[in-house]
């Protein structure tokens, strides 16, 4: 069923000589399949089709794309076992997060296919006419949303189903109306292409141009520089890495004609935990971090890295806590041989800051690719004067700081990088004495969260999935849940235009019933 080619449009396609494959960290060895990476032809090709699959597509029914976004969903559910034993091979995730993850994929489609079929998501809104008004008559003008044109999106390697190929990106930006062109993950190049083969599937069920989906294989980066160069692509989603996203938003920026990166990066997701609450219930809090931290071998964009609180017996006795259940956990497989040597690298380089203490870790051997968990504790004065220790150990690793007071908490808060999430742990109203605390904290951070976890993103319409730069590219928009589409469109005004000829969602007889701003009034009434 995996071929190893490329989806160019509906056609599959291996023109190039440079091959690849994916690797069993769980088994320790190379898998099966071969892939062949794209060539300047075959990224031509995918190009030229999405570019004029948008003159049709663009203007495709609500109703349409719903069924093709809907079609998508049963096609990735009938790939039953197949899709989750590669996705377990290619990963060393188990078979529980493998279905969870494509129940969130599928979850994600149905739910832009509702928003699509609705329609009101455009934002129509519509300013009549006042000829007599004086001293100039009123023009009657119509805004609505439109998409942007082909999008290149770049597969995530910690989340093979939910943020890559069909993944929330491509949905947003198929229910939109934009084409998409998926660079496929090196590390899940299988599970990529049996998703692609679902979407293609879908498409040619629902008479979807050709061209409105294709899947480019690559195991470096000449192919995304590529497609991101090219003139016909205007927007790209990307979840990964520092580097690799503001290499892309570099890229993007010295194009001829700009476009948007819209990419989700890095973040250590601070989390508060005031006195109280560590005096109150410290030990439980710890055990509930613990399993945070190691939640999937934090291999979490959203993994709590930073947990801050104000020095005292009770921030010690919580770390230890922390660390002494973290080191009592088992070992738990990594993605990849590469996301292996990349902890393991960024760990040893921040343990050797000077100032730096290791609470505790895990000592004993462990199997291939596994990795072993670690807690360190920094003072705050020292965390202030080293940037370095603000990087992100992407793994199963944390950092307690322990501040001298709250205006030092305050202080380190407004000096970190752009977030993700922060989080507050509070007793008894205690936040409210720490106001200016959390001031700081919403103006680094995308969501804030009372008394809980990071890990974990909910996929509904009020969720924000983005922050600050680094956390991502765009601290305006949202990666997650039907409000993402927005990434994908522009507005647009028609001015004084034929009634006829305007597009059905701003005519005066809103044939399609959607909720439209008309003069001022939200409505679903004519005009």
């Amino acid at each position: 069923m995996i071929s190893g080619k490329n989806y160019i449009g509906s056609q599959q396609s291996a023109k190039g000589t440079k091959t690849y494959t994916t690797f069993n960290p769980e088994a320790n060895k190379e898998n099966n399949f071969t892939f062949f990476e794209a060539t300047n032809e075959e990224i031509n090709d995918a190009i030229e089709l999405a570019a004029n699959a948008f003159k049709e597509y663009n203007t495709i029914s609500g109703s349409k794309k719903a069924a093709f976004l809907n079609a998508i969903a049963d096609e990735i559910l009938a790939l039953d076992d197949t899709l989750i034993k590669t996705y377990c091979s290619e990963t060393g995730l188990p078979e529980g997060r493998a279905k969870g993850e494509r129940g969130r994929t599928v979850f994600q489609l149905r739910s832009f296919a509702d928003l699509v079929a609705d329609g009101s998501w455009v934002d129509a809104t519509i300013d009549t006419a006042i000829p007599d008004r004086e001293p100039m008559p009123k023009s009657d003008i119509r805004k609505m949303n439109i998409p942007l044109g082909p999008v290149v999106v770049f597969g995530a390697s910690n989340f093979p189903l939910a943020y890559s190929t069909a993944g929330g990106d491509t949905a947003a930006a198929l229910a939109s109306g934009c084409p998409v062109i998926v660079k496929s993950h090196p590390m899940h190049a299988g599970t990529g292409e049996l998703v692609a083969s679902a979407i293609i599937k879908a498409a040619e069920k629902t008479n979807m141009p050709n061209g409105v989906f294709s899947n480019l294989n690559s195991s470096g980066i000449e192919v995304g520089q590529q497609l991101v160069a090219h003139q016909k692509v205007k927007a790209v989603g990307f979840t990964g890495s520092i580097k690799g996203g503001r290499a892309l938003l570099d890229l993007a920026i010295k194009r001829e004609e700009p476009i948007p990166v819209f990419a989700e990066m890095g973040s250590i997701n601070p989390v508060v935990i005031l006195p109280k609450a560590l005096k109150n219930r410290g030990e439980a809090i710890a055990k509930t971090y613990a399993g945070s931290v190691n939640l999937g071998t934090g291999q979490f964009c959203t993994n709590p890295g930073l947990i801050l609180g104000i020095k005292s017996d009770d921030l010690s006795n919580f770390t230890k806590e922390l660390a002494d259940t973290m080191v009592a956990m088992n070992p738990s497989c990594m993605l990849h041989p590469n996301i292996v040597k990349g902890y393991e690298s960024n760990k040893s380089k921040l343990i050797l800051q000077e100032g730096l203490q290791v609470v505790n870790e895990y000592k004993s051997a462990v199997k291939s690719n596994y990795a072993s968990q670690v807690i360190t504790t920094v003072s705050g004065k020292i965390f202030l004067e080293n940037p370095t220790l603000h990087q992100e150990v992407f793994g199963p690793f944390s950092m307690v700081v322990q501040c001298k007071d709250s205006d030092e908490l305050q202080q380190i808060i407004s000096q970190l990088e752009g977030q993700l999430t922060g989080t507050v742990i509070s007793d008894d109203n205690e936040i409210s004495s720490y106001s200016k605390v959390i001031a700081a904290l919403q103006n680094r951070v995308g969501r804030i969260i009372f008394n809980g976890v990071p890990t974990g993103v909910e996929v509904c319409p009020s969720m924000v999935h983005g922050g600050p730069y680094p956390a991502s590219t765009d601290s305006r928009f949202t990666a997650v849940g039907v409000s993402s589409i927005k990434r994908w469109v522009r507005p647009f005004s028609y001015q004084d235009w034929p009634n006829d000829l305007l597009p059905d969602e701003l005519k005066n007889e809103n044939p399609l019933h959607i909720s439209r701003n008309v003069n001022g009034e939200q409505t679903l009434e004519k005009i």
